[in-house]
């Protein structure tokens, strides 16, 4: 790689436009080059006042001119994005990170290419300190996930089971199982459920809690984790961005955090 990474975004959403913006500012040790976009002339409109202006790209063209490509893009595309920056030996950063749970075979290919998968700590909290935690025995992780019913509308597993959450007038518990289940079920909801996981006991052995609650105005999640070396209790409450409210604020953030540590002197945190 070059002494500047050169950074691809998919998407340029709610999470990817935030990130552009803050590359386009001026990051040392990183230049937005290109992104991809299902939509071309809405993009060129969103970055008509950045400095550099980025290449706008077809996903698979993406790998020639970027180091990194960030994924923040919808769920429906996290493969043909994953196996484009996978085959090229990219480094790859996926907002969708629930998505890589029944698709573990692209780590595998990773491997075989020399391509790295980060999976930044997104809208969650003490994934340093649970990963710690793994190093020796666990007896348990659980997460507890609160969000305003219009944040899970139409979700798969609410739509499947006939589920209706934006008349409920009091908290309800609509899923209880592993991560695993829970990732497929709730796609755009809970990829920090996947991120526990990945950082903890696996997903069969993570367990999740998803609640619609109307008292609440953040996306609320609580961890509790029982190890031997430690007893974990974290709570963290997102405030959901303007444009999606199945995303917090802090999502961008996190992945624009993890990009600096990728060319950071000084990294604080494993």
């Amino acid at each position: 790689m070059s002494e500047t990474y050169t950074v691809g975004i998919v998407g340029l959403g709610a999470i990817g436009l935030e990130l552009a913006r803050a590359l386009d500012k001026g990051v040392p040790g990183l230049k937005l080059t290109a992104v991809a976009v299902r939509d071309a002339e809405k993009a060129r409109a969103a970055m008509k006042d950045f400095k550099d202006r980025p290449l706008i790209l077809d996903i698979a063209k993406l790998p020639r001119e970027c180091d990194i490509i960030v994924e923040a893009a919808p769920s429906a595309i996290f493969e043909e994005v994953a196996t484009a920056a996978i085959e090229s030996g990219c480094v790859f950063v996926p907002s969708s990170c629930g998505q890589l749970l029944p698709r573990m075979h692209l780590v595998e290919r990773a491997k075989e290419t020399g391509a790295r998968i980060i999976v930044p700590t997104g809208a969650l909290l003490g994934l340093d300190a649970v990963r710690a935690a793994a190093e020796g025995e666990v007896e348990s992780v659980t997460i507890q996930t609160r969000k305003p019913p219009r944040g899970l509308e139409g979700a798969p597993y609410l739509v499947q089971n006939n589920i209706q959450v934006l008349g409920i007038n009091e908290p309800t518990l609509v899923f209880k199982g592993n991560a695993f289940d829970a990732a497929k079920g709730f796609p755009a909801n809970v990829n920090v459920a996947a991120a526990l996981a990945m950082a903890g006991v696996g997903p069969e052995r993570t367990m999740v809690e998803i609640w619609a609650d109307p008292g609440v105005t953040r996306n609320t999640h609580t961890i509790k984790v029982e190890a031997a070396a430690a007893r974990l209790t974290m709570t963290i409450e997102n405030v959901p961005t303007e444009a999606n409210p199945r995303t917090g604020k802090i999502t961008g953030l996190s992945i624009l955090a993890c990009l600096r540590g990728l060319v950071s002197t000084l990294k604080v945190g494993s």
